[in-house]
């Protein structure tokens, strides 16, 4: 049958009909390995892990540092997705809090990663920081760079929104011009690393201390690229300036990174003092046998029918999109071929062999 038939036999609708009363479900409900948006966490061991560090970073304020480990294909981003979406979900009962995620820069210096801090605390933040200033301005105090208290104290003067976001030029390392110096009263840029980072542990200190911030969460994904796309000495100084932010901030800060071992390993030889500050390390094995697998598979269906029944008025259909011998069978072949490297079967080429055989399902049942 050529395309075009195929293309002829229904649109769109008609197939999701098809599916849906037969398996109860509108599309594909296994993610493809090029799948890069949202898709259901399967509940694994590590969840706990990382919510009591945030149960206990919430509750005392000092800062976490988590490192997630895997091999690629375990599911470290789709980790780190419903990491975020948990975090942002319980931030409605908390204020102050703000929630970053960030793929690093191919750059020699952390400083894309400070520059986005400031970014995303945004304009919003210091105009809220100004008001809590201006009723009690002791906490100007607390910074100790010349710059920012007269940044600070030209912030609480003001009116409108021209010095915030004079301000905000000035934290995002924009060249200083006069309207900086004569509005701010600053004197230098923020052009080396070094000023970011200790303008970025003054801003936390004062914002802190006026009651405007409680905490800022880090999750910075794929860190292992950074090996490939910098050469050993730009990639020291990355280390080096990541290490600093860490250091610069013992309170405030849940930074959470996912990255491979072989890189923890490189990164921790090349600065020990990287090993030191990411000793707590939570573990996203393989898939552990096949009954995981089945459970892991299923979960993603009864994901995908509990997401269809939202839109559909009566029950689907309960047909397996893909039979439980057939879920062992692609197991047990992916585990022979991993025996070979010693991986182990990742959820993410398990998932993507399945979405492959749910695809010929549906494109020659439904």
């Amino acid at each position: 049958m050529s395309l075009r038939d195929r293309l002829r036999e229904g649109n769109r609708s008609d197939v999701n009909r098809r599916l849906y009363e037969r398996y109860g479900i509108l599309d594909n409900p296994f993610p493809a390995s090029n799948h890069t948006a949202d898709y259901p966490h399967f509940p694994i061991a590590a969840d706990k892990e990382v919510e009591d560090s945030i149960l206990s970073f919430i509750a005392n304020g000092k800062s976490q540092f988590v490192a997630v480990t895997g091999a690629p294909g375990v599911g470290k981003t789709n980790f780190l997705k419903h990491c975020e979406a948990d975090i942002r979900e319980a931030r409605q009962e908390l204020d102050g809090y703000y929630v970053i995620r960030y793929f690093p820069d191919p750059a020699a210096a952390f400083e894309g990663t400070t520059r986005r801090l400031f970014r995303e605390l945004g304009t919003g933040h210091l105009i809220e920081l100004a008001e809590s200033l201006r009723a009690d301005p002791s906490a100007i105090e607390e910074a100790w760079s010349d710059d920012l208290r007269a940044a600070l104290r030209a912030l609480t003067d003001a009116d409108g929104e021209d010095v915030p976001q004079l301000m905000m030029q000035w934290l995002l390392g924009h060249r200083l011009l006069k309207s900086h110096r004569l509005s701010l009263g600053v004197q230098f840029g923020l052009d080396t690393v070094m000023s970011e980072e200790r303008t970025l542990e003054d801003l936390v200190r004062v914002s802190s201390a006026a009651g405007v911030l409680k905490g800022i969460f880090l999750l910075l994904d794929e860190l292992e690229k950074q090996d490939g796309f910098l050469e050993l000495r730009e990639l020291i100084s990355y280390l080096s300036a990541m290490r600093s932010v860490v250091d610069a901030l013992p309170t405030r800060l849940f930074l959470m990174l996912a990255i491979t071992p072989d890189a923890l390993a490189r990164y921790s030889y090349l600065m020990p003092a990287v090993r030191n500050r990411l000793a707590n390390q939570v573990v996203l094995p393989p898939l552990t046998g096949v009954d995981e697998a089945v459970n892991l598979a299923r979960f993603y269906v009864e994901a995908a029918r509990s997401n269809a029944r939202q839109s559909r008025p009566k029950e689907g259909g309960r047909d397996p999109i893909v039979r439980r011998s057939e879920i062992e069978a692609i197991y047990w072949k992916l585990d022979q071929a991993s025996r070979r490297d010693g991986t182990g079967v990742l959820q993410r080429e398990f998932l993507h062999t399945l979405h492959r055989r749910a695809e010929s399902v549906i494109h020659t049942r439904a």
